[in-house]
């Protein structure tokens, strides 16, 4: 064999004689493979020994680099961002990467679709989420760790294009799979996401990741954090840590552009797709602490294209006279334009939204000004300067006393948020020094080096993170009142206790319902769980003594001990297998189900590499059969041969049950034909 090699920049070519694979080969072929090294990744191109180009063959996946891949295990964790929207994933080796997918986007789309042959995740999924919009599923996000009869989730299951339902509370999505119907949780939607980003990672890295840091809204619930650390156990991933956005973000600033020896205070601004989070930080060398947070997780730029969904689908009807609610394919479409006009007006003064035959054959156009986008969404907006001043007012700071603003989250490229954040400083420059896409996902993986030892640099090595809980933790008390254990933007880890008593003579059990939230009724806050504390000695009420003990790890999730003090009698609840929380074994079975779902993909995958190598090869054969020159030398007899072995090929890419080694074998069976014709002329 021979084969020649040569460095193009980053990838590497070979070139491989193709006779010496198909002895006989009349096609004067030569086979340029391109990949990226360590990938899995890349295409092989067919040129004629003249130089020419025949025709190419896409590998989505070399399954023998990535077998090769599961040999090795990287000893460090990749961080990742999960998006309502938009994912990122990074790795740290001496220095932060952050990683593209196969596409080269460094953010990929939190997209799953699911079709009767496969299923599709990130940009693949979006792309084709107009022409499937009851089985692509998005938003994930706006649905964990939520219950299904949630005001949010409520307002939202009328607004997707997918199907919710309900099973024992909890919100499932159901959707046509593989000829199926089926249903997912939200955790399941996200953890195919986390497998996305984490073989994004692995095709980079060439080793099997099994270790992650995954970021949150700082907002998010003890509900919605478990919630999330579920996923990633779904998709095979050992969550070492969940993380604040914004404090992954402050990591990012602090350790880069930002970066100082003196002390300051730092505000981020993280509004993203879904999510809006402020954080207030002190930085000081290394040491970053959180002195507030605040937020809301259901505010981002999926709310602003909503607006101007529902402002150009009243256009259009009174345009037209159609009404498009009721129908998926053109919302779907009209979305993606509004989200492309919102792009577009943070670098132009004015856009036109168009979409071609929209419904029922009629076209749509129409212009849309910065201004105007500014007025559908003027409420909104304003809407984000409320968590700023309840950090600087929970912080006891004023205005003056905030040194630097960090902007965080494709949404604050909106040039309108940024001057109204800028008027509320009194017109103080902001920091938009870091990617505001990438910056999560950076200082994720900075967090995932530092906890598996693989921190190299001195200002990483000697990082110290302290973040906060952003709701208060507490327990019911008689007439249902919130009595707070653990205040909020309390520092994690902590621990804090709690005095109660009986409120009945001779009472013997106490139960103790765990809330999470500021109002004083708890009907209006989250009920994270109950448990009861038992045998407690008869005595007169409020005469013992029971004391809570609330204990928060470093990832914002509660263990809640309570102990009668008079006999050391307890009960405990770890907030992981309650109220819309999944239990140990249904995470295993979700586990097990996601493993058959990557194996069902594997062999898709394999059976579409099979098929464009067969298509390519009968292209090849069909043009030298229909060469006069080369027709010519063939003995009729070996032609009719080979056009029948040609014929049975086509067939076999026809039927749609067509197996990957039913194009195997009818691409040997065709070469064999050709190769005995070609002995023969």
């Amino acid at each position: 064999m021979r084969e020649d090699q040569c460095s193009l920049g980053k990838l590497q070519v070979s070139l491989r004689d193709a006779e010496d694979n198909y002895p006989g080969n009349p096609f004067d072929l030569f086979v340029v493979g391109v990949r990226m090294p360590s990938t899995g990744l890349g295409c092989k191109i067919f040129i004629n020994r003249t130089g020419t180009f025949s025709h190419s063959l896409l590998l989505t996946r070399n399954y023998t680099s990535l077998k090769k891949m599961a040999d090795g295990v990287f000893q460090g964790a990749i961080g990742i961002d999960l998006g309502t929207t938009y994912s990122c994933v990074a790795t740290y080796d001496s220095a932060v990467e952050i990683i593209a997918n196969e596409q080269g986007n460094r953010v990929t789309p939190s997209f799953v679709a699911f079709t009767p042959e496969e299923r599709l995740i990130g940009d693949a999924a979006k792309n084709q989420a107009a022409l499937n919009p009851k089985n692509t599923v998005f938003d994930a996000k706006r649905l964990i760790g939520r219950a299904f009869d949630d005001e949010n989730v409520q307002k939202d299951i009328k607004a997707w294009p997918f199907k919710v339902i309900e099973s024992n509370g909890n919100p499932l999505v159901e959707v046509e799979y593989l000829g199926e119907t089926k249903t997912f949780s939200p955790q399941e939607i996200s953890s195919m996401v986390l497998t996305k980003m984490k073989e994004i990672a692995e095709a980079k890295i060439g080793k099997k990741v099994e270790k992650a840091v995954v970021t949150v809204p700082a907002y998010f619930n003890d509900a919605q954090r478990q919630a999330t650390k579920d996923a990633g156990a779904i998709a095979g991933l050992n969550v070492l840590r969940i993380i604040n956005e914004p404090t992954a973000a402050a990591i990012a600033y602090g350790l880069g552009a930002g970066k100082s020896d003196k002390e300051r205070h730092v505000l981020i601004f993280d509004l993203g797709g879904g999510t809006f989070d402020v954080s207030l930080l002190n930085i000081t060398g290394g040491v970053f602490t959180v002195k507030s947070t605040a937020g809301d997780t259901h505010l981002g730029g999926q709310d602003f294209d909503t607006n101007l969904l529902d402002f150009f689908k009243a256009d259009f009807k009174k345009k037209t006279g159609h009404d498009i609610s009721g129908d998926s394919r053109a919302l779907r479409r009209l979305r993606t334009a509004c989200e492309r006009a919102k792009r577009t007006l943070s670098s132009v003064t004015s856009t036109t939204v168009e979409v071609d035959s929209l419904f029922e054959g009629e076209d749509f156009s129409a212009p849309l000004s910065r201004a105007r986008f500014e007025d559908i969404n003027a409420a909104l907006f304003k809407s984000t300067l409320e968590p700023v001043e309840q950090v600087l007012k929970d912080a006891k700071l004023s205005k003056t006393a905030v040194d630097e603003i960090v902007l965080v989250g494709g949404s604050t490229r909106i040039p309108k948020i940024q001057k109204l954040l800028s008027d509320f400083f009194d017109g103080k420059s902001l920091e938009k020094s870091i990617n505001p896409d990438e910056a999560v996902a950076y200082g994720a993986a900075v967090q995932g080096a530092i906890l598996t030892g693989q921190s190299t640099s001195d200002d990483t090595k000697d990082l110290l993170l302290l973040d906060v809980i952003p709701l208060s933790l507490g327990v019911a008390m008689q007439g249902n009142v919130f009595a707070p254990v653990v205040p909020r933007n309390s520092t994690v880890p902590t621990i804090k206790r709690r005095t109660f008593t009986t409120v009945a003579d001779h009472q013997t059990t106490v139960q103790f319902p765990v809330y999470q939230g500021e109002r004083v009724n708890c009907s209006e806050n989250t009920l994270l769980g109950e448990f009861d504390l038992k045998n407690i000695p008869p005595m007169p009420a409020g005469e013992p003594v029971l004391e809570a003990i609330f204990e928060v790890d470093a990832n914002g999730i509660l263990k809640v001990t309570a102990v009668e003090k008079s006999t050391g009698r307890s009960a405990n609840i770890t907030i992981s297998n309650s109220i819309g929380r999944l239990s140990t074994e249904e995470i295993e079975k979700m586990i097990n189900d996601a493993e058959k779902f990557k194996n069902a993909d594997d062999a898709f995958a394999k059976r579409h590499e099979q098929k464009q190598k067969l298509e390519a090869y009968v292209a090849s054969v069909e043009s030298t059969v229909t060469d006069p020159v080369l027709s010519a030398k063939m003995k009729k007899s070996a032609k009719d041969k080979i056009e029948a072995a040609l014929s049975d090929a086509m067939q076999t890419l026809e039927i749609e049950e067509s197996s990957g080694e039913d194009f195997r074998k009818a691409e040997l069976a065709l070469k064999r034909a050709v190769t005995k014709g070609m002995a023969t002329r």
